[in-house]
């Protein structure tokens, strides 16, 4: 990689895609808690240098971390009870009580029938009274005149006021949350940092209607006078959908933006970077070109693409921040601008293996991998290994066996992490569904449909598989030079 490229992106190493939310934590839900903390201690013992998420922030529309209702602030699901009876703030008993409500609760509704998912009601009707009672004793016990308190509402006020009108947050309820929040992950990060993990976070390139940075920031979108979006957010017809993705959120006004100098994007970033060493942007291309879609479309088919002000933001960016520890997801509609403008700020681009396989002359096969990359068998938005081999085309299959060798066919996700292991790419990030070979029952998301997602969790199994794989990977690392 350049010398110009953020030292943190610059060495060569590898790293697990496990979102929050999958750990196996107690209430149905993955949280900053004890699990947190032993899977960056699993990262380290694995040779891993990095542990990406998806983003963070409070949960929205279809519980999806990309509609999120605030860039800034953090979903409080993540936050874990166990951690709060350490402080003090919950009893050992109100925390057993959590955590049976959950249980009960989703054997009721027969949501999951094991621990393998995600169940999202579940974990708000464990938690938030839990949330209540910490609360409580956190006002009692004077909490919001300490000096921690005061200190996390002074360093997050740009943001923190727009979010207390967002929530009503009359009685400080809200801005607790968001300092435990804060409190919690600060302590995540410390034990990263003494192992040797870094943390990789995700900003979506867009954000939804219903937040608290369109309610806070109503100029800096393309609205009209009613607050309703002139054009909609999405991608046209693709691999993923024959009708495009309608995302439907509002776009930017890139006048209002350049007028007040990129200050928001610039402490948006800013914001992931005190979370994250470093920080992937999800659909970068829409920093040169977006798909506009027209208000009232109920499909993403007759959109058109329009510029947009990438290059001026990222100037700005890394006039206020220094050099970028971000990484382009550059997928999808790519051009040579596209290209030119993630050249520009030197920021690696993503190559994707499950996208490799349907031609010789793909440019995702490994051979043409540059160094300024990151290489992923597949993404939050793939199927899973196993389950994309089942779905190939007879030509590819025999394409991926030619490259892979005969092994591949029978464990097809070990020959994906050897792959991306063995690319040029600088980074290789391999899914944990990948690790431990799940089907596309596994699969974290499937593109342009609304419901059913973000649920896979990590099973009752994972104890017993954690030495083994751990062994695994990091005599793979050392093989291919990925030791952190």
């Amino acid at each position: 990689m350049s010398e110009s490229v953020n030292p943190v992106l610059a060495k060569r190493s590898a790293g697990v895609l496990l979102h929050l939310s999958s750990l196996d934590g107690s209430c149905a839900i993955g949280d900053l808690g004890p699990r947190a903390h032993e899977f960056a201690a699993w990262c380290a013992s694995a040779g891993l240098l990095w542990w990406q998420m998806l983003p963070v922030g409070p949960i929205g529309l279809g519980n999806s971390p990309y509609a999120s209702t605030s860039s800034f602030a953090g979903e409080p699901l993540f936050l874990s009870l166990e951690s709060l009876e350490d402080d003090g703030l919950l009893s050992k008993k109100d925390v057993r009580d959590s955590v049976a409500a959950a249980r009960t609760f989703s054997r009721r509704t027969n949501r999951t029938g094991s621990h393998s998912q995600t169940d999202y009601d579940a974990a708000r009707l464990a938690k938030e009274p839990a949330f209540l009672r910490a609360f409580e004793n956190f006002r009692l016990g004077g909490g919001f005149q300490s000096a921690a308190f005061r200190g996390f509402q002074k360093r997050e006020a740009a943001w923190l006021k727009g979010w207390q009108v967002f929530t009503d947050d009359t009685s400080g309820y809200h801005t607790f949350l968001q300092f435990e929040f804060d409190k919690q992950w600060i302590a995540l990060r410390k034990s990263c940092a003494e192992v040797g993990v870094k943390l990789l976070g995700d900003i979506p390139m867009f954000v939804t209607l219903e937040s608290a940075d369109v309610m806070a920031n109503p100029e800096l979108f393309r609205l009209d006078r009613g607050g309703r979006p002139e054009v909609l957010t999405g991608v046209p017809p693709d691999c993923f959908s024959k009708d495009g993705q309608l995302w439907g959120h509002p776009h930017y006004r890139w006048s209002a933006h350049r007028t007040q100098k990129f200050s928001w994007w610039t402490q948006r970033i800013a914001a992931s970077l005190r979370k994250f060493d470093g920080v992937r942007i999800d659909h970068f291309v829409g920093f040169h070109h977006a798909y506009e879609i027209p208000a009232g479309a109920r499909n993403a088919r007759n959109g058109r693409w329009r510029p947009q002000a990438g290059r001026e933001l990222l100037t700005a960016a890394r006039r206020a921040l220094g050099v970028l520890p971000l990484i382009a997801e550059d997928l999808g509609a790519v051009t040579p601008e596209v290209i030119a403008l993630r050249h520009a700020f030197n920021l690696p681009g993503m190559k994707v293996l499950h996208h490799a396989f349907d031609r010789d002359d793909s440019g995702e096969l490994p051979h043409h991998h540059q160094r300024d990359s990151v290489v992923y068998p597949a993404t939050h938005d793939n199927d899973t290994t196993r389950g994309w081999w089942r779905s190939l085309s007879l030509s590819s299959r025999k394409r991926f066996v030619r490259f892979a060798g005969l092994d591949a066919a029978r464990q097809p996700h070990d020959a994906m992490i050897r792959i991306a292991f063995e690319s040029p790419a600088q980074i290789a990030i391999v899914a944990m569904q990948d690790i431990l070979g799940l089907d596309r029952s596994a699969r974290m998301n499937l593109p342009g449909t609304p419901t059913g997602n973000w649920r896979w969790r990590l099973g009752t199994d994972w104890q017993a598989r954690r030495v083994a794989t751990a062994k695994s990977l990091c005599a793979l690392a050392a093989l291919t030079g990925r030791m952190p």
